[in-house]
């Protein structure tokens, strides 16, 4: 196999593990074009498993925990890209839940590389102290958001306000609502396949 001509980058929700993504990697890349990276959320916490941050209101990290999580994790996959001679423009970043939060942020913060696109499955874009979006340099950045309506735990209106907020800046997003809960569609999975082939020119 040669080098691979870009990479996936999909991060876990809350309560998982790097690993609980993994089985995406071949729906999403079934040629294996793409380095996958399963980054693990540095925080164990109740009830268990690995956590990005504390939750103390659903929109709102905490940003005793979100702020360092988030520069670590630019760190990281930074070195991570740069050891497989990849630049950020030929990553796609995507995530579930707490993830998907994590890829919004990197994807859009101030002053960070912006990625080839974004890929966020039952997320919001965050709100926190000290933490701010560069929606300005981002005009064109593909963007697939897919929620489910009946979501319990995050809300599908905070998918809507991410539609609004970007669609609004320029982002170019594909969205999809599907009448499920908390987790990732067949049809969710669809948009993203198309939204990542087109911004890696499959």
């Amino acid at each position: 196999m040669g080098s691979p001509s870009g990479a996936l980058i999909l991060i876990h929700g809350r309560g998982a593990d790097a690993g609980d993504l993994e089985p995406l990697l071949n729906i999403l890349d079934p040629e294996s074009r793409l380095l996958g990276v399963f980054p693990r959320g540095p925080l164990a916490l109740p009830p268990g498993g690995r956590h990005w941050y504390i939750v103390r209101e659903v929109g709102f990290p905490d940003p005793g925990t979100f702020l360092p999580t988030y520069s670590e994790l630019t760190e990281h996959l930074g070195g991570v890209l740069a050891e497989h001679g990849l630049d950020w423009d030929r990553a796609v970043v995507g995530g579930f839940s707490q993830g998907a939060v994590m890829s919004y942020a990197l994807g859009l913060g101030e002053a960070k590389p912006r990625p080839a696109a974004i890929l966020a499955f039952s997320g919001f874009v965050p709100t926190v102290d000290g933490f701010e979006l560069d929606l300005g340099s981002r005009a064109g950045l593909p963007v697939s958001i897919a929620h489910g309506s009946l979501d319990p735990v995050i809300g599908v209106e905070f998918a809507r306000k991410a539609r609004a907020l970007l669609g609004d800046a320029g982002l170019a997003v594909e969205y999809r609502e599907d009448p499920v809960g908390h987790t990732i569609s067949p049809g969710g999975l669809a948009q993203a396949i198309t939204v990542l082939s087109s911004a890696l020119d499959y």
